[in-house]
């Protein structure tokens, strides 16, 4: 988010959904964003949710100085809403990603590769969730660290994990790699995008380990032939 004078928020949510981090056993390398991702349709995961069942106890700002006007929508096997993205430039420190090029930078992710480490903003795509609170509880849903996340942008369809946790009040906000993925301005200090962006987060989903983007989107392309025939 552009607004990190909340992260202490944002690690006492990582606490809150702690049941959905990793196993640190195993170690692993980031794998880059693959292009055959786009082979989903758009159009066809964006008509399923055009409307809104709401199940959020009230609406998100998508940034401090906006009005509360997103709500967390539901849908069989997954959740969704519609925001901007912000770019969360958080965890390991990359020359894309420290305390020069993102002026509210953290040296931490909420949840962790494999090997214990933070996840790297600028080789993994990752999606922030809001942390729990009287608005929504993500866990409750079936949502946790490591899950899958289907974004959508200006045609795209690209797979991400949960992978970090930010301020329980706002919403839209994805890494570095995400974003850049999706044609999206990654810097963390100008980058982002106040278009729509489309985030439908599988329920109960997991990928192992977090880090490996390659099974991201394996398993989110059978998520996806999965959400698109049961709704």
């Amino acid at each position: 988010m552009h607004l990190r004078t909340l992260t202490l928020t944002a690690l006492s949510a990582a606490a809150v959904l702690a049941a959905g981090s990793l196993p640190t056993t195993a170690s692993g390398t980031p794998r880059p964003t693959s292009a055959q991702e786009g082979a989903v349709d758009a159009a066809g995961l964006l008509a399923k949710v055009s409307s809104c069942a709401q199940i959020s106890h009230g609406k998100y700002r998508t940034d401090a100085n906006t009005r509360a006007e997103i709500p967390v929508c539901g849908l069989k096997g997954a959740v969704f809403w519609k925001a901007d993205m912000d770019i969360d430039c958080d965890g390991r420190r990359t020359a894309k990603c420290n305390e020069r090029t993102d002026p509210w930078f953290h040296p931490d992710t909420a949840f962790h590769q494999s090997d214990g480490r933070p996840l790297r903003s600028d080789t993994l795509p990752y999606v922030v969730v809001p942390g729990a609170s009287a608005l929504w509880k993500p866990a409750a849903s079936g949502i946790r660290g490591g899950g899958v996340v289907a974004v959508i942008h200006d045609g795209k369809v690209r797979y991400a994990v949960v992978g970090d946790t930010g301020p329980s009040q706002i919403i839209g906000e994805a890494s570095y790699a995400a974003a850049k993925s999706l044609g999206i301005d990654p810097d963390p200090a100008r980058g982002g995008t106040a278009a729509e962006v489309t985030y439908i987060l599988f329920k109960d989903s997991r990928v192992s380990p977090i880090e490996s983007h390659r099974q991201a989107v394996a398993l989110g392309k059978r998520l996806t032939k999965r959400f698109l025939l049961e709704n």
